[in-house]
Order: C-alpha cells, then structure tokens, then sequence
C-alpha cells in the first residue's frame, strides 16, 4: 500500500481522534450511523491505551506489513507483537507506511514482548535495541516480559530503566499467575502496568483479576477467541446473546471482556473481520447476559499443553533461543 492509497483509505473511515478518554472511529459503523467510540484504560503510571488494539501473533512476516496497515486503515491504533513473533520489521514498515500516509506517532500504541531467553538485565537492553531497529521507532509504548521465566528481575531492572530514560512508556509482563505477580508487584521500585495473560469465556481468570485489581494492573487478553477451540464460535449460548444484539460471537466475546476493563488484541487477516472486530462500542451486553457468560467458566486453560505451570513446558520455554 502507497502512500496515497493509505492516505486515502485512512481518510475513507476517518483518522480516531484523541477526545479526553475516547476517539471517534467513523468508519467502523454497524450499518446505523452511529460511531463506536474507542475507551481507553488508565495504567497506574499514568499512561492510557486503548481497550482494543490488534494483535500479530501467528500472522507471518510476509503477511505483517500488508495486515497491520489494513488494520491501521480501518481504525486500530494499538498493535500488539513480540520478539517470539518474529515479524516486528513488519509492523514497523506499517507503522512507516501509516506515519508517511498523515497518522500521528502519537496516536499510536505499539507493544512488543522480551522473549525468555533474552530475559536478564544486559539480554533486554542488547535485543530492546534490537526490536527497536525493526520497529523504527524513536520510543515504545509498552514493552512486557513474555514469560515469568529466566532472570526476571535482572530483567525487570533494565526495563525500568528504559522506561526512566523515556525510551519506553510503560513496562508490563506477560503470563504471569497470581503467586508471581504479587510477589514481582511487591519487590519491585516500579510495578508492572499489565498483565496479558489467556483469557476467553471458557478460561475467565477470575482470581487472577481479583489479584490484579487489588495490585492496580490492567488485565490484557491473549486468545480471547480461545483460538476457535470447544467449537467457540458456535457455542449455542454465545450465538444466542448475540442474535439479540444483531452481533456475531466474536463480537460479544470481545465486548463481555471490555466491560470487565479487560484489554483485548484480537487478531484476524481479513479485513472484514477487522472492521467487525472493532465494532463492539454501539451495544451493551444487559447484566443478565455477562453472568450468563460467567457460567461458561471451565478455570481450565484451553491450550494445556503450553501450560505454564508445567515443568516441562517451563524446560521447553527456557530452551527455545531466538535468532539473532
């Protein structure tokens, strides 16, 4: 996509305009007119980010660049991705491409994760600048630690001071229980902003939101469709929530997540499901149905075998090195 082509798609359904705690996206309208208003969370630093970004795990390099501009046109401004992902040059040939086309940095949120095995206080600052090369940016919005694995404080302390220096904006972790989380929160001079932890209708993480809450960190979904597992996107009792609302499943998924102020990524190649996938701000799930979704609780992860309170799964985590 040129720079006149974005321009111009971007212009098409309207550039989200920063407006107090919500920006206006106008082209993501369900067929009424009306404009979604994107919501934003609050970190305890004091950064806000967008409830809903769009997230590149899976989606391969060669399909980044052309998936990130296409989520960027049609709205996102919070792109969610990782060293593990191994297509970070990717969304920062995006990120070029959006600046070039009239989207301010400024308006953008990007996220990238520190891998396991880069984890210790001289790997972060070695594979940050690293990342930093690929993205092209002059700062990061939020950069997390990927796995409560490997030297997490050493780690921890070069991400702060990162952070000091005003290189990132906010620092987080990623996949991290209750136990962890209250023991990193509570011995460390600056506590995590985030969590992103699975979270999806079968796997609610209740407690985990509990413990969060009571820490001041933001919860963050990853498969928040449980990447289409237990037959998800045809559950019966979804489906049915959703024919009152004239939404799709994943629609209320997502908008069952955001009115509990969990921030979700979902992630989609397809443009269509992009621009359904951000339409979630015209309707509000009743009472009833949010606990209706409460029940569907399993407190099982839907993806066990990368379960990371497994001993194995921890072995095989700390063994996989990245390429330089």
């Amino acid at each position: 996509m040129n720079r006149r082509d974005f321009l111009q798609s971007t212009t098409a359904v309207g550039l989200a305009v920063a407006s107090g705690m919500a920006w206006a996206v106008d082209s993501v309208s369900t067929g009424n007119n009306k404009e979604p208003k994107m919501q934003f969370v609050t970190f305890n630093d004091g950064n806000k980010m967008p409830i809903l970004g769009y997230g590149v795990y899976q989606i391969s390099p060669e399909q980044t660049q052309q998936c990130v501009e296409d989520a960027i046109s049609v709205g996102y401004r919070s792109i969610d991705t990782a060293q593990a992902y191994r297509n970070e040059q990717g969304v920062g040939n995006a990120v070029q491409t959006a600046i070039k086309g009239g989207v301010k940095r400024e308006d953008l949120f990007i996220t990238t994760k520190i891998w396991a095995s880069n984890a210790t206080e001289s790997g972060v600052l070695r594979s940050f600048d690293a990342s930093m090369k690929k993205l092209q940016l002059d700062y990061l919005d939020l950069l997390l630690l990927h796995q409560p694995f490997n030297d997490i404080y050493g780690a921890w302390r070069a991400m702060s001071k990162l952070k000091k220096e005003g290189r990132i904006k906010s620092i987080g972790v990623s996949n991290f229980y209750p136990d962890r989380i209250m023991d990193f929160a509570l011995n460390n001079e600056i506590k995590p902003a985030i969590n992103q932890i699975e979270c999806n209708p079968f796997y609610q993480r209740q407690e985990d939101e509990k413990v969060l809450k009571e820490l001041g960190i933001v919860l963050q979904s990853w498969a928040s469709f449980g990447e289409g597992r237990n037959n998800m996107f045809s559950n019966p009792i979804l489906q049915k929530i959703g024919d009152q609302y004239h939404k799709t499943v994943a629609q209320v998924i997502l908008r069952w997540l955001i009115q509990r102020n969990i921030v979700v990524i979902p992630k989609t190649t397809k443009i269509a499901r992009m621009k359904e996938n951000i339409s979630v701000f015209d309707f509000t799930l009743s009472n009833e149905d949010m606990q209706t979704i409460a029940k569907m609780d399993t407190k099982t992860s839907l993806f066990l075998d990368f379960h990371h309170l497994d001993a194995q799964t921890v072995k095989r985590l700390n063994s996989w090195k990245l390429p330089d």
